[in-house]
């Protein structure tokens, strides 16, 4: 498995920098801001490998750029995606090898219609998730349809249980509290929000998820269950008649939360 650091950036955003079996190499994933790469390789003696992007939007590429400038390396990313830079594109179940690993490539449209996720498939999995997943939450549907997103929940959700989440943002109380409000007997949910409480108290990240977390809190993954339907239909005011129409309920209630 990947040794896997946070580099903070902006905000809420989290750089992924990934080292494998090559000493002093890593990759990063979604550097939408090149400063604080550039730091972190100063820092620790590090030469930059390869870029890995999930998706087009600025605060996931806007780095791109300037570590090229500095560091001529490939920079992964989906095909046909609005962003320019992708050196290797990539396409739907493709598979590579990066620094010393395998990484899956998957479409998973719906927060944009180029988003892809990698997933690290060996000894202690990894799922790199862009703004597809989050802790207890998923990404908008800015370019795409619940249907797409209620696909790529069920594609996380056939990963193993042990698998590492990365994600991009940090929102996950935002997130659990949004899941409370859906699933209020879900105890499981106050457990999580109390341990990341506590992380964000100390300044530390609330990731890496598991899938196994997210299937028993993230109402986006449980959409095929009786209390997310009942709490979808009431916010909505009418019947249900299958996950589609529950994803696109819960997205919009997130919406307006």
């Amino acid at each position: 498995m990947f040794k896997v650091t946070p580099i903070p950036a902006f905000t809420d955003n989290y750089i992924w920098a990934l080292e494998g079996s090559e000493k002093g190499r890593i990759a990063v994933v979604d550097p939408g801001d090149a400063e604080p790469v550039k730091a972190y390789l100063a820092e620790n003696d590090l030469e930059l490998a390869a870029i890995l992007i999930t998706h087009h939007h600025q605060d996931h590429t806007g780095g791109v750029a300037a570590l090229l400038a500095r560091y001529p390396v490939p920079v992964y990313g989906p095909l046909d995606s609005p962003f320019g830079g992708i050196t290797d594109p990539l396409r739907h179940n493709s598979e590579i090898r990066l620094l010393g690993h395998r990484l899956q490539i998957r479409a998973v449209p719906g927060h944009t219609l180029d988003h892809i996720s990698y997933f690290q498939p060996d000894e202690g999995p990894q799922l790199f998730c862009g703004d597809t997943l989050f802790l207890a939450g998923c990404g908008r549907l800015f370019e795409g349809t619940a249907r797409q997103m209620l696909d790529a929940m069920h594609y996380f959700s056939s990963l193993p249980e042990t698998t590492e989440v990365y994600c991009t943002h940090e929102y996950s109380l935002a997130n659990l509290a949004f899941a409370a409000a859906v699933e209020p007997q879900n105890t499981e949910i106050e457990h999580v929000r109390h341990a990341c409480e506590a992380l964000r108290s100390a300044d530390k990240p609330t990731l890496p998820s598991t899938i196994g977390q997210e299937l028993r809190i993230n109402p986006f993954m449980r959409t095929d269950q009786t209390s997310i339907r009942h709490s979808a239909e009431a916010f909505v005011g009418r019947k249900l008649d299958n996950e589609i129409e529950v994803m696109a309920a819960v997205r919009e209630w997130k919406n307006q939360f």
